[in-house]
């Protein structure tokens, strides 16, 4: 291929005439440059303004020998804990440590610093005095941004640029953000009113949205739902309102969001030169196993409006869907064949939902979303969303039938709801995902069959589920393939009892008649309601006391019920 890596080592730069790097991105994974890494994303974003943009993978945080490497900085450092929040990386929802790492080079968890983005701040800030500003980004910085709950501590942790003392935080998908951030400080302009950004000051906005502060936050737990109420509402770019929040006789304040890519710009952006390998530098110390997984797939939009109360998605990526081109994805799925070892499989055709690809709300488009209402919930789909899988099923056929593809799967998840919502193209969607798209397998998510519990998750009935297995049932009998359903579960969720883990095993036995394979613990992670209710107990609709399972053992025995025969 004829792409090149952005540097990481000083020959590198050396090679490419550079005496300095305008901006160092650091990274809580190995340096994997593909379209699914954000740091690389932003590193190419960068580089196509002409830029000169380094990356420094997994920096060893006792001494300088990594942090040093490439120099210092003309602009600004970009730091990001990786594609996972580093504690979520680093310990399971019992709070082991996790071995294993899916991002680090050998497969062993021993390059991944807990709260990866204050520790690589601190590093840089040891080795370099009055450097440049230093910049955070990616899901670690973006969901931590104000007053938030953290499990591992079991305390409210303040906004993480008051933690980390960086001097920026970029928040969501920071593509425009860190355009305009790159161009001002360029121009030695101010940044402050640049889209998409947070950053601390001694004023307050008082134009802005007020939050309750961080001490008013940690003395009540309600105040902390207000907290949380209006930082959820205020993330659309089309109705959010800026928000500021005193923390410590300071003030965090956060502008409003940047506003999404147009299909253009995610088709740019998608198409730009990543070698989708691992740089040889971090290569030789051993293989990636996330590397085999997205070398080959495929990302045709951005968000997803699904709102699960345990997924953060929403508030990273959005609840407004953007889809990219079909012409954008065939070019991308054609230039697999230019890699010789491509054996004609693409190993994931999708986004968060797979299944809402080329489909939005027309309020939503030109208002925003809803504040008073979801698109979909534990009631159902709202009627203005209009289901429809045209250009999904368009999509698969015209990718399935490029010369030099062999199959083209989508692994990602699919919200099996929606397939029964649309009574004109969700049959045809689902028989072409299991004639030419599905690999034994398919994943869905029902989480649970209680009521009480997936009202608090935000997901549909258990009628819906079977519903769907009924279809599922009869399309694959009709093919004569012997392909079956993965169901994803969780226990002990906010309100889930070992009563209702019982009742959860009773159905999965007699009405799904399966031995679960798929079941997690529940992990309160930051940027989610459920993380919300499990801290507070409390149901912030109706601010009633909720049952939350706390005790880890506990939490292990209904997560155990599932598998006892």
């Amino acid at each position: 291929m004829s792409a090149k890596f952005l540097p990481t080592t000083r020959q590198e730069m050396q090679d490419r005439g550079w005496k300095q790097c305008d901006v160092i991105l650091i990274s809580g994974d190995t340096y994997i440059d593909s379209p699914f890494i954000g740091v690389a994303v932003i590193g190419r974003v960068l580089e196509s303004l002409d830029y000169k943009v380094g990356i420094i993978a997994q920096p060893d945080i006792n001494s300088d020998r990594d942090i040093t490497r490439l120099g210092e900085p003309r602009l600004f450092w970009g730091v990001s804990g990786g594609s996972v929040d580093s504690m979520v990386a680093n310990y399971t929802a019992t709070k082991r440590f996790r071995k294993s790492d899916d991002y680090t080079p050998g497969g062993i968890n021993n390059k991944r610093v807990d709260r990866a983005t204050i520790a690589y701040t601190n590093l840089i800030r040891r080795y370099f005095k009055g450097t440049a500003p230093i910049v955070l980004g990616g899901i670690e910085a973006s969901l931590r941004r104000v007053t938030h709950y953290d499990y591992w501590s079991d305390k409210l942790r303040k906004p993480i640029l008051f933690d980390s003392k960086a001097d920026i935080l970029l928040y969501g998908m920071a593509e425009n953000a860190v355009k305009e951030l790159a161009i001002a400080l360029e121009a030695g302009k101010d940044y402050r009113n640049i889209r998409g950004i947070c950053y601390i000051d001694k004023e307050a906005k008082k134009e802005y949205l007020l939050l309750p502060s961080h001490k008013e936050c940690i003395e009540n737990k309600e105040r902390y739902i207000d907290l949380f109420d209006a930082f959820y509402k205020n993330n659309d770019p089309l109705s959010a309102k800026g928000l500021y929040q005193e923390v410590d006789e300071r003030f965090l304040i956060q502008n409003p969001p940047s506003s999404y890519l147009e299909q253009n710009e995610m088709d740019i952006v998608a198409n730009l030169p990543y070698t989708r390998e691992v740089h040889p530098y971090y290569a030789k110390k051993g293989k990636v196993k996330a590397q085999e997984t997205i070398k080959y797939s495929i990302t045709t939009h951005h968000g997803c409006w699904g709102e699960c109360n345990f997924c953060a998605i929403g508030v990273h990526q959005g609840r407004t869907i953007r889809s990219r081109s079909e012409g954008s994805i065939l070019k991308e799925a054609n230039s697999f064949k230019e890699h010789k070892d491509f054996k004609g499989i693409i190993s994931d055709l999708g986004g968060p939902s797979a299944n809402m690809y080329g489909y939005e709300c027309e309020k939503k488009l030109s208002k925003g979303t809803c504040i008073d209402k979801r698109c979909v919930d534990h009631g159902g789909l709202c009627s203005a969303m209009k289901v429809d899988h045209t250009r999904s099923i368009g999509l698969m056929k015209q990718v399935k039938n490029i010369n030099g593809i062999k199959k083209a799967f989508v692994a990602s998840g699919i919200r099996y709801d929606l397939i029964a919502q649309d009574r004109k193209k969700g049959y045809s969607y689902l028989q072409e995902l299991l004639t030419h798209h599905t690999s034994g397998q398919m994943k869905i998510a029902p989480e649970h069959i209680q009521d009480n519990v997936l009202k608090l998750m935000g997901k549909p009935g258990k009628k819906t589920l079977l519903e769907f297995k009924k279809l599922f049932d009869i399309i694959n009998n009709k093919l004569d393939k012997k392909q079956y359903l993965t169901y994803y579960l969780i226990a002990a969720h906010p309100g889930c009892s070992e009563k209702d883990m019982n009742a959860l095993k009773t159905f999965t036995s007699k009405e799904l008649k399966i031995n679960p394979e798929q079941v997690q613990i529940f992990t309160p992670t930051p940027g989610t309601y459920a993380s919300v209710i499990y801290y507070t107990e409390l149901d912030p609709t109706t601010r009633q006391k909720i049952f939350v399972e706390k005790n880890i053992s506990k939490k292990e025995r209904q997560k155990n019920l599932l598998y006892t025969p």
